[in-house]
Parts: C-alpha cells; structure tokens; sequence
C-alpha cells in the first residue's frame, strides 16, 4: 500500500482477518473451532471499506474494516482511517435505543480501525431486493421506528445538554465524510465538477439545465446550510435502501460511518428519496412476464408508512420519554400548556417533513448527475431506457425544490411521483 497509514495499521484480507479474530477470545470462542476451518468471504461492494464475512462451526461475524482511500475511486482518493471509529461510535450511542433494528456490535480495534458485529443471514440488501421485485411488508414501518428511536434520543428532546455536547463534539470530528457530504451530495453535482458522471449522451442537456438553473441551485445550498449548522440530533447521515439489510420479518440498518449530529430530515429525506426512486426505476426491470406495476405502486404506497410510523414514534417518545432540555417538562406542567405543547410537537414534525423533501431532492439529483449512482438505474442497461427514468427523478426532484407548498403530506409526494 503506497498512502502513509498510522503505525499498526495494515489492510485486513483472507487471511490475516483469520488471525485477528482468532486474537480476540470473544470471537474465537463465538466461531469455534480452529481459524483455518473458517470460511471467509470479502463481500464489501460499497464506495469506501473492506466487509469481511467469517463463518466457523458455532456461529459467525461481519468484520468492517476502513481503507485510508475510497474505495470506490482507488487511491487517487486518498480518505482518513477515522470513519470506523464514528461508525462504531454510532452504534453505541444509538444501540439501546435501537435494539432489534441494527446489527448488534462485538469490537472495535483501534489501531486497524476496524469493528466486528453481527453477521446478518439470510438478510439481503434492501436496494437488490427491491430491484428484483421484491416485497418486504414490515420495512417500512421498521425503518421509520429505526429513524425515530434513534434521532429523539439523541436530540435536545430526548437528551440532556450534557449528553447531546459530548456527541455534538465527537461527531463534529468526522471532518472527512462531511465534507464529503458536503461536496459530493450539494455541491458537486450543479457544478462543473470531473467527478460528476450522468448518463451520456442521453442526460447532457438536463446535467447542462441543472448546473445553469440558478434558482435550483440556491434552493439546494439552502438546504446544504442547514445541514452544516442545524444540529438537531445524532443522525446516520446515508440512511439509503443500499444501508438496510432485511428478510420478510426483520429489518436492520447499518453502515452508519457519515453520522453526525445534524438535521433530522437529512436522514428522513434520504429514504423517502430512495423509495421514490425505486418506483421510477421499476419500469427498467420489467419484463415480458412481469411489467412491475404492482410492484412500482406498492413501492411507492411505502412513503406515506414511513413517513406516518416515524411521526407517530416521534410523538409517543416525545410525550412519554423527553427528558431533554427542550420543551421541558417543568415549563408545561399546567394542563392549560398542553395545547399549546401539542401545537408545538405537530409544528416541529412538520418541519422536519419540509426539509426531509428538500434532502430528498437533494438525495435524488446527487444520484443522477453525482459520482455515487444508485443501481436501480444502474442496472437497467440500456441507456435509453434508463435515461428517461433518470430525467423523471430529476425533474421530480426539482419540483421538490422549486414548488415545495405543493409537498405538504407523504400523500403529496405519492401523487408528484405517479404524475411526472
């Protein structure tokens, strides 16, 4: 490896991961058995780290481990290793809160910056089975719980002052992967930057009308400013169907390495986003067997159970669990106040819903004319299948953008997708 790395460190592979577990007892004794009977597979096929899946005789680990470049770029890109502290660091803040949701977590080794948890089977990534046509009736009740347990807790509602400045100041620490945030997802993709890639030739006219749209630009760093200073919560920062594994009955969310305290529809908006662009997606997977319409609607009947299970979690929490400093108990204790309180919870939610659109649209537009595509239109090889698609999602998301008083309700979102 050529890029300088801190001492110790060293690149984990099918072997040397063997060794490293075989050190923790922990692990050996959860894998059982001898290290050269355990079957190891590198699956990592994300932008940034290495995944390792290890099975012994007894049982079996997930081992994630931080390359100090993007993976996804090669060494051309070189990254810090530090990425893996914030993602195990995330898991336990967030863990207790989100029991059941997440992988459960094992170690963390600091000095190869990198953490061993829950191998999860027969779980599959939400994004693929979507993509082939699957159905998964409890995601979307599961991820709005996964989003509401984990952004009341660490908020100033659910929250002390004391809890919520230890991980505003940690967090604030992952310089690297906001700043990546902050130029790969709002900044790069209206500019004339050489990351930037979009289908070719067919997607040149609506990358070319986006970077000269002047009104659409000022709307996106808008929101690109509220990310960077609203500092609401702990947030998972890339809660996108490519972070969810699942089956029929279980739900986990992973891969929480860009968290940091942020606003709360940053993370509402990225799964909303996905959601919608999955169902725009569908008619590229079609076949002569199946159109995947019913598959597109029920896809897109999730929004509004998302949207409706993290609202309704949201609010339970808040008047059963606030222990925070904001909008405290002892200010509203008389039973006059609990109108007023009330009124407030709803004005809040609805502000977390506004910018879960616009991120949303954020989310969509980075996807499109970005770096980092999604394989929903990936996959679909043909380009001018996949074009046109593309150029819906686009110019939906513009809407999001441009006419957001049309968006008030997941219902409206529903009805902006099937129109475009």
């Amino acid at each position: 490896m050529s890029l300088p790395t801190p001492a110790g460190y060293y690149a984990l592979d099918n072997h040397s991961v063997r060794t490293f577990l075989n050190d923790l007892p922990e692990m050996r004794a959860k894998l059982g058995g001898a290290p050269e009977s355990w079957a190891v597979e590198e699956v990592g096929d994300g932008n940034l780290n290495l995944v390792f899946l290890v099975d012994g005789p007894d049982g079996s680990v997930c081992v994630k481990q931080s390359l100090p470049y993007v993976r996804a770029a090669g060494e051309s890109w070189p990254l810090p290793l530090d990425r893996a502290f914030f993602e195990q660091s995330y898991y336990r803040a967030v863990g207790a809160h989100v029991e059941g949701l997440a992988p459960r977590f094992y170690h963390y080794q600091p000095e190869l910056y990198a953490f061993v948890m829950e191998r999860l089977s027969p779980h599959i990534i939400l994004r693929r089975g979507l993509i082939e046509g699957r159905r998964y009736p409890h995601v979307a009740q599961h991820v709005g719980e996964f989003a509401a347990r984990s952004t009341f807790a660490t908020s100033d509602i659910g929250a002390t002052i004391e809890e919520k400045a230890e991980w505003t100041a940690s967090f604030a620490k992952n310089t690297s992967l906001i700043r990546i945030t902050a130029e790969v997802v709002f900044s790069d993709p209206l500019s004339e930057s050489p990351r930037n890639r979009w289908t070719r030739p067919e997607l040149d006219g609506l990358a070319l009308a986006f970077r000269s749209d002047s009104a659409l630009k000022g709307a996106v760093a808008d929101f690109g400013w509220r990310f960077l200073t609203s500092g609401q919560a702990l947030i998972h920062g890339d809660l996108h169907t490519g972070s969810v594994m699942v089956t029929e009955t279980d739900t986990k969310v992973m891969d929480p390495e860009f968290s940091f305290v942020g606003p709360i529809g940053y993370d509402v908006g990225a799964f909303l986003a996905n959601l919608v662009m999955n169902y725009l997606a569908q008619p590229g997977h079609a076949t002569a067997a199946d159109d995947r319409r019913e598959q597109a609607d029920w896809v897109l009947d999730q929004v509004p159970v998302f949207w409706n299970t993290f609202k309704t979690r949201f609010l339970a929490l808040w008047e059963t669990s606030a222990r925070g400093d904001a909008y405290p108990a002892t200010m509203f204790a008389h039973p006059a106040d609990q109108a007023v309180l009330a009124a407030r919870r709803e004005a809040f939610l609805d502000g977390v819903f506004a910018d879960a659109v616009g991120y949303a649209a954020v989310k969509t537009i980075r996807r499109i004319l970005g770096f980092a595509h999604n394989i929903d239109f990936e996959w679909i090889a043909d380009p001018a299948r996949r074009a046109p698609l593309e150029n819906k999602a686009a110019q939906l998301a513009r809407k999001f953008l441009l006419e957001p008083h049309s968006f008030r309700t997941p219902e409206d979102i529903v009805a902006g997708a099937k129109a475009i």
